[in-house]
């Protein structure tokens, strides 16, 4: 047999023994070609180097075995061993530098292959409309006067997700210029439909019916375009005005392209700058995503509907009302309901919004303030995306709410803060207002609040609010204060503000001068004495009672069970530290690790002073018996070292898995 031939299945042997071995040695994955492209480099640098160490130990001698059988197996396995601990170290080096993925199957390549295919072209068509709308060749003083009209153009013709972000940034006026935000609001409604083509085929896909078993017409120009899907009003067979929203057709592929892309950017700027990091820029994504979803979903709508039609109509009095919906004709995607007339929020100031009494007006605005803060603080309920499209105006005065896509829900441990919280606001009490403030935010573990400091800062925007006719935004001054003093706010508390400040934009759009955060302090006392009826007042009282006696039922069992384990010498005392089955494992795993490094460098260090003594019985005409013994020593020293670091790519590839 040829030599290279036999070279070569020795080097093939190894490889893939050596892998195989690798597999089980390390609790990390190790794939087949990283581990046999790294067997096999191991192989190839030091073989070379192995035959040269047996010559020098003269156990070869002219091409020929010299030394004794037992001796020359000692020596071959020795140098094997190392060559299969330097395999160890090159692939746990590897895998701190680049870890390796999990393997993926030929549908999952195809189907990441097509996820990327179709990012990159959303990319592209992406800036392609920007260009095509000029954001990338804007100089000087026309940066001012065409980028809030090439802006709003652009989001409209990216399509769904980012007319909704348009929508989003159309109420903070706290954040942009009033020329951006007047521009982003025509995106409230005027969206680009679809043609009727599409619409009637998507509507009778939803019904699987024709229109005419359905409907006595259907209106082919739609009434109005939003973000997700059209508006087409009709007359059911019984003669019943009703509209119909159709969701567009492909908004749920694009949407989930484009969710994919917001996701990734907000992951990158939250790894890569301070500023992600600060505002929480990849949960911030990940709420817009899911809400976005939800809003996908016409049956959790029509649900969001139903619950909101119910807790308004408990409302007396109520300036606000919500439109009948017939759930046996809406789906997934296609909602139908009442036909409800008027001129929405983000048409005004229109000519019926002139011809508007400034007292009308106020008394409109009051009404739906007031009802929105009974939705939040009374009820619990409430409709969480009040942008001006959302809003509708009828010839009455009355305003009837649509798209429901969103709503908020607050439990009533959370609303018995937030008003006493909005009563400190109005009443400009700091320091009611701070304590408030520390039992609704989620305090960071192990982390102490200076409480001084943030009574202050609370205390300096509530009397700059007090002090000052310019125009304030207290809920946005609020966060700013919060995320400052690294405090972070319950997801329904934070809704709550930014639905409010949605509203605050919608309102101005009826009386541009309109104060929403001062009359909204001032019906916080109305709507603490509304909460605090003596019915609910007496229920409440009776379960802390009742709560109350069943404490005290025990007191005397558990005071006579300290009492017999104190005279019996059995009074136990636990630490909860350290005292869940997880919590063990972790410390055992840590001292197991210490106590392995400290075993394993020991032995690499007699290891070396072995090999450096020359003394004992010779193993060969050169080789002593004490280095080869410290050859062996140190070989086990360094694998117990690679067993620690083995078991850190273990931890490592662990906590990976559960955060993805």
């Amino acid at each position: 047999m040829p030599e290279w031939l036999l070279v070569a299945i020795v080097a093939a042997v190894f490889a893939v023994v050596a892998t195989w071995i690798a597999q089980r040695a390390l609790e990390a994955r190790v794939g087949w070609l990283r581990g046999v492209v790294a067997s096999l480099a191991v192989f190839f640098v030091f073989a070379p180097m192995g035959r040269w160490a047996l010559i020098q130990a003269d156990v070869i001698r002219d091409d020929r075995i010299v030394a004794d059988q037992a001796v020359t197996v000692g020596f071959v396995l020795l140098i094997v061993a190392w060559m299969f601990a330097f395999v160890l170290i090159v692939l746990i080096t590897l895998e701190l530098m680049w870890p390796a993925r999990p393997p993926i199957g030929p549908i999952n390549a195809v189907r990441g292959a097509l996820h990327r295919r179709r990012r990159a072209v959303r990319y592209a068509r992406i800036v392609a409309i920007a260009s095509r709308h000029g954001l990338g060749g804007m100089r000087g003083e026309s940066v001012r006067s065409e980028l809030p009209k090439a802006l709003a153009a652009t989001l409209d013709d990216a399509g769904v997700t980012f007319v909704k972000i348009g929508q989003i940034l159309s109420t903070r006026s706290d954040l942009l210029p009033t020329e951006i935000t007047g521009a982003l609001s025509a995106l409230q409604m005027d969206t680009t439909p679809i043609p009727w083509t599409e619409a009637r085929t998507a509507i009778e896909t939803q019904l699987h019916a024709p229109l005419t078993e359905v409907f006595a017409r259907v209106d082919e120009v739609p009434l109005a375009a939003a973000s997700v899907g059209q508006v087409h009003t009709a007359q059911l067979r019984d003669g019943t005005e009703v509209v119909l929203k159709i969701q567009r057709p492909k908004a749920r592929a694009e949407v989930a392209t484009d969710l994919d892309i917001i996701e990734r950017v907000a992951g990158d700027l939250e790894r890569r700058t301070s500023w992600g990091k600060d505002v929480g820029a990849a949960s911030l994504a990940a709420q817009f995503a899911q809400a976005l979803r939800e809003e996908l979903d016409y049956r959790i709508e029509l649900g969001n509907m139903q619950m909101l039609h119910d807790a308004t109509r408990a409302i007396d009095g109520a300036a606000v009302r919500i439109p009948t919906a017939y759930p046996e004709l809406c789906t997934e995607q296609l909602i139908v309901m009442e036909h409800v007339r008027g001129v929405p929020f983000s048409k005004l100031p229109t000519a019926a919004g002139e011809s508007l009494a400034p007292e009308d007006a106020t008394r409109i605005a009051d009404g739906v303030l007031d009802a929105v803060i009974e939705q939040i603080a009374v009820r619990g309920v409430f409709h969480a995306d009040l942008h001006p499209g959302n809003l509708i105006l009828g010839a009455d005065g009355t305003v009837t709410l649509i798209d429901f896509g969103s709503v908020g829900i607050v439990e009533k441990s959370l609303r018995r803060l937030l008003v006493p919280f909005l009563v400190a606001l109005q009443n400009e009490d700091d320091a009611g207002a701070t304590d408030a403030v520390l039992m609704l935010v989620k305090t960071p573990a192990g982390r102490e609040i200076d409480a001084a400091a943030l009574q202050h800062d609370i205390g300096v925007i509530l009397t700059r609010l007090r002090n000052s006719t310019a125009e304030q935004h207290l809920f946005a001054a609020l966060i700013d204060v919060l995320r400052h003093h690294r405090l972070a706010l319950p997801p329904g508390l934070l809704l709550v503000f930014r639905t409010l400040g949605s509203l605050e934009g919608s309102l101005k759009r009826l009386i541009p001068e309109y104060d929403m955060i001062k009359r909204a302090l001032e019906r916080a006392p109305h709507i603490a004495w509304r909460m605090n009826d003596p019915r609910s007042a007496a229920l409440s009282a009776q379960v802390q009672l009742q709560l109350g006696a069943e404490r005290l039922r025990e007191l005397p069992r558990r005071a006579d069970r300290i009492i017999r384990d104190l005279e019996s010498g059995e009074l136990s005392l636990r630490l909860r530290a350290f005292e869940t089955p997880a919590e063990r494992t972790w410390i055992e795993s840590l001292t197991g690790r210490f106590t392995t490094t400290i075993i394993g460098a020991t032995l690499v260090i007699a290891g070396i002073i072995l090999g450096t003594a020359d003394a004992g019985p010779l193993l060969t005409e050169s080789v002593p018996a004490y280095p080869f013994i410290g050859s062996i020593v140190g070989l086990g020293g360094l694998l117990l070292l690679l067993r620690s670091l083995r078991t850190s790519l273990a931890r490592r590839e662990a906590a990976s898995r559960s955060s993805s």
